[in-house]
């Protein structure tokens, strides 16, 4: 039997990027799993790499201060929501940090003092969207592995962190509203009562594979479901459970999908019953969600988001503005009424399609949209025939820009850039590249993504 190592009164100094704790024991940098800045444990390790330990706590001899109780019966073993354990101040706090720190550390500029983080008025229930896989390698505990009953294995839940073929059956998500739980209850149910197959992903067989469910403020419900087998006896009786049983669905589609990956990007969608979309409304707005759309997934704080870039961007209404990564141009048709033009380009097809439609949707006509590549659309040509910016809005993936694209911005050198991120390490860097061009105006810290050590950051660069 292996010797199980423990680290007796550990001292809990700070958080890491990653969202664990950080404790250091002579040269020893260990990464604490649930522990917090003030907590005084003793610490089992259950990990190790050449330069840190990874551990747990298994006896606390003090606690910090910023502790407060998991609210989800799932804490600790499934992937999200991995700062329950901390109050929401706490987690502002060190949210906050991790930006300054990004931002001075890897941009090397000259930074103003940040604006005060913008916390999110709702910290459970915020998501509009949630995705659910289907599985007959259930995770299970040691109580029922060692128990020598048949047991149902099959889950509709979430990946087990690091163990792509393990997921954890879900019995309720405090993420998103309902009916969110209630269809997924209600389908994996039927699902077990008819004998339905759920998916193997090392057989890459099963005809249960994946569910969405995108919801909105305006009470709007899209459920899509994945299959894995092309049976189309079986897919009926799914499908028409589902609208029989939830028969305020505003949009129930499908699709089989037979490669390797669940993506749905590539997959022809079916309707079933309803609308192929969704609307969400912001202020005044109107946004058309389509199943391969992004969107923003906390709308409520998104609109508090769009406004913050609003206020930035200060447009006196003959301005030409280009928003890239502009997605299904929220924050396009957003800036328009104070824009002379608003173009966003974007490298998702269905997306321009549901831009065009939601600026339609708005009654707006000053804004354009183009699909394709960005570091290949930011060309001599399309600034000939478009004209040169006067101010550039980019909200792109959490890997940041392509150089290609950074480089474009320098020689294009609009006066202003504002830079919004869901990675600020990513952002910081790409700011870096841009210091001999532009100086940081403003930042402001917002809090998307509650009881996670995710944040969103906006910079307002200036032209020197």
């Amino acid at each position: 039997m292996r010797k199980v190592e423990i680290i007796e009164k550990l001292e809990i100094t700070g958080i890491s990027s990653t969202g664990k704790a950080v404790g250091r024991k002579d040269d020893l940098v260990i990464f604490v799993n649930q522990g917090a800045p003030g907590d005084v444990i003793d610490v089992k390790i259950v990990g190790k790499e050449k330069k840190f330990l990874i551990g747990s706590p298994v006896f606390f001899h003090e606690k910090s201060p910023d502790r407060t109780a998991p609210f989800c019966e799932h804490f600790g073993v499934c992937g999200g929501c991995k700062w329950q354990h901390l109050n929401y101040p706490a987690q502002l706090k060190f949210k906050a940090e991790h930006v300054r720190e990004n931002l001075k550390k890897i941009s090397k500029m000259e930074l103003p003092e940040a604006e005060p983080i913008m916390g999110s008025a709702e910290t459970d229930h915020y998501r509009n969207k949630l995705e659910y896989t289907f599985s007959n390698k259930r995770w299970l505990t040691q109580e029922e592995i060692q128990t020598d009953g048949l047991i149902n294995k099959n889950a509709l839940g979430f990946h087990i962190p690091r163990m792509f073929d393990k997921i954890l059956d879900i019995n309720q998500c405090h993420l998103q509203p309902n009916p969110s739980n209630e269809i997924r209850l209600a389908l994996k149910n039927f699902a077990d009562t008819e004998g339905f197959t759920f998916y193997d992903i090392k057989k890459q067989q099963g005809l249960l594979r994946n569910l969405i469910i995108r919801t909105t403020t305006t009470e709007e419900t899209m459920v899509i479901v994945q299959f894995g087998e092309a049976d189309e006896e079986k897919i009926k009786k799914v499908m028409q459970f589902l609208a029989e049983q939830f028969q305020q669905l505003t949009s129930l589609l499908y699709l089989v999908n037979l490669k390797k990956n669940e993506t749905i990007y590539d997959q022809n969608i079916l309707t079933y019953a309803g609308n192929d979309f969704i609307i969400e409304k912001m202020g005044d707005l109107r946004f058309k969600i389509g199943p391969k759309s992004f969107f923003q997934t906390n709308p409520k704080q998104a609109y508090e988001l769009y406004k913050k870039i609003d206020a930035f961007a200060d447009l006196k209404g003959n301005e030409l503005v280009f928003d890239l990564y502009s997605g299904t141009g929220t924050i396009a048709n957003f800036l328009a009424k104070n824009s002379r033009k608003v173009i966003g380009i974007e490298s998702v097809p269905e997306a321009v399609e549901d831009a065009h439609f939601n600026s339609k949707l708005n009654q707006i006509d000053n804004t354009e949209f183009y699909a394709g590549d960005m570091k290949d659309m930011l060309s001599g040509s399309f600034i000939k025939v478009h004209g040169r910016p006067d101010l550039v809005i980019t909200d792109p993936p959490r890997m940041g820009m392509h150089q290609n694209v950074i480089k474009a911005l320098n020689q294009l050198k609009p006066d202003r850039i504002i830079y919004v991120s869901c990675n600020p390490a990513t952002q910081a860097r790409d700011m870096e590249l841009m210091k001999d061009h532009y100086e940081v105006i403003k930042t402001q810290p917002v809090d998307m993504f509650p009881h996670t050590q995710h944040i969103e950051n906006i910079v307002l660069l200036k032209s020197k």
